[in-house]
Formats: C-alpha cells, sequence, structure tokens
C-alpha cells in the first residue's frame, strides 16, 4: 500500500467534527434524547470526540457506546455450522450502557462505502432497543454504495477508485489523527 495524499490532518479532522457536532444540535434542537453509538472500532474514538464538542457547545453530557457489528455483517462466513460453540452476541450492557428506547440514536463511522457496516449497525442497534429515529454521521463519506444508505452528517465527500481504500488514524488506536488516500 502506498499513500497517494493526505486529506485531512490533525486540524481539518477536528473542525469537520466540531462542525458535524453544530449541525446533529441544529438537526435536533439540541441533545435532549440524544445519545451517540459508536461503530467498533474507529467509529468510537469519534463519537468521543462529537460528544466533547456538544459538550463544549451545549454543556450537556452525551451518553456514548460502542457498537460492535461483527456478528451482523452479512459476509460474515460461520466455519464450521456443527459445532457446539455457540455465536455470541455481541450485544452487551457494557458496550451500551444506557436505555436508548425513544431516543435519537447517532451511528458514527469513520469511513462509508458500500453501505454494508451502517446496514450492519442497524441491526445490531434493534438488539438493544427501539430508538425514536436513528441518524448517521461519517468523517469520510466515499461513495461507491451497494445498499441505498446516506448519511445524515458528513465531514468530507471524498470521490474515490475502487482501487483506492480511505485511511483514518485516531490518537487512541493509531497514536495520530490524519485521514489518507492510499493506493491498494
Amino acid at each position: 500500500m502506498r499513500v497517494k495524499t493526505e486529506l485531512m490532518d490533525k486540524d481539518s479532522m477536528r473542525r469537520a467534527l466540531k462542525r458535524m457536532s453544530h449541525e446533529i444540535l441544529e438537526k435536533n434542537r439540541g441533545a435532549d434524547d440524544l445519545v451517540l453509538l459508536g461503530i467498533r472500532r474507529r467509529g468510537v474514538p469519534l463519537a468521543k470526540m462529537i460528544a466533547e464538542n456538544i459538550r463544549g457547545i451545549e454543556g450537556v453530557e452525551v451518553p456514548v457506546g460502542e457498537l460492535d457489528i461483527t456478528f451482523y455483517r452479512d459476509d460474515l462466513t460461520i466455519a464450521d455450522p456443527n459445532s457446539e460453540d455457540p455465536v455470541i452476541n455481541s450485544a452487551s450492557p457494557e458496550n451500551v450502557p444506557f436505555d436508548i428506547e425513544k431516543k435519537t440514536v447517532v451511528l458514527v463511522d469513520d469511513v462509508l462505502f458500500t453501505g454494508r457496516t451502517v446496514r450492519a449497525a442497524l441491526d445490531a442497534c434493534a438488539t438493544y432497543g427501539r430508538a425514536a429515529k436513528i441518524q448517521l454521521a461519517v468523517l469520510i463519506d466515499r461513495g461507491h454504495r451497494e445498499l441505498p444508505i446516506r448519511a445524515d452528517y458528513v465531514g468530507k465527500n471524498i470521490p474515490t477508485s475502487l482501487s483506492e481504500r480511505v485511511s483514518v488514524e485516531v490518537v487512541s488506536i493509531d497514536g495520530n489523527e490524519s485521514v489518507k488516500l492510499v493506493e491498494m
């Protein structure tokens, strides 16, 4: 893999997340009944950054949960259907330690590509209850949808080819904050 270009540095990422935080507050008329669910992995630290921005803007703590979509993916292959090992449901109160019933849930992810991750996240979210509304916030929308899914809040639209990949780095996982376009 070869880095073609840096699309966003730390400052431009933070500006995009700050703008998205304002848009979330504006569309929802504040932070009442608002919760954020970061899609594991990089969606979680991005959701925490948005929550931090909202706290700075409104002075309100918005709950942040972690959504593990592993067993909700439509491309998951079970290795041995005759195995006695149960498939573990990853819906856990430790991941989402609050009620989403009748709340506005904002799913947060790093890159929106085919839409399959978001479809899995919607299924995973339903295991925690029936939200009043579910919205989607992504740092990067790179196109190439396979499902009819669109984001409500987008940090940056980046048209890409299928031979390229968008790499989002966050401090808590990668030790750096940036968005790079990588040639596969």
